[in-house]
């Protein structure tokens, strides 16, 4: 219980999940369980949209569609939207620090080793 009250890192604590059901309208869920919220209006008149996550707080777990939703770009939520083309890859996290993490060649996790520099690198000498 003190968990939910005091950390935000690894989910919502209870007051934002207090003020979401009190002052917001619930609009959507998204196949991660993440939750859409929309309330009340901004400084500039636009209405304020939140999104209370499931699991850990990582904007990168917002799909596409809803990331829209929630900056404006578009009033209409996912399930308004036409459905996606064929050739789109579907979303995915933020992978950095996890095994399928991207490392390029020459990258300590894949053993340090780089191509050999091309013929026009000549090294710095300071004579």
């Amino acid at each position: 219980m003190l968990k939910k009250i005091f950390t935000w890192w690894d989910g919502a604590t209870i007051g934002t999940l207090l003020f979401s059901k009190l002052n917001g309208t619930r609009v959507g869920e998204d196949e991660l369980g993440n939750v859409y919220f929309e309330g009340g209006r901004t400084t500039d008149g636009r209405p304020r949209r939140w999104v209370i996550y499931s699991g850990s707080n990582d904007a990168s777990r917002v799909p596409p569609a809803w990331h829209g939703w929630l900056h404006h770009s578009t009033d209409l939520t996912p399930d308004q939207l036409p459905a996606p083309r064929a050739w789109q890859k579907p979303a995915e996290p933020n992978l950095t620090g996890t095994e399928a993490a991207y490392r390029p060649a020459g990258a300590l996790e894949r053993g340090g080793v780089r191509a050999a520099a091309t013929g026009d690198y000549e090294a710095w000498s300071p004579n």
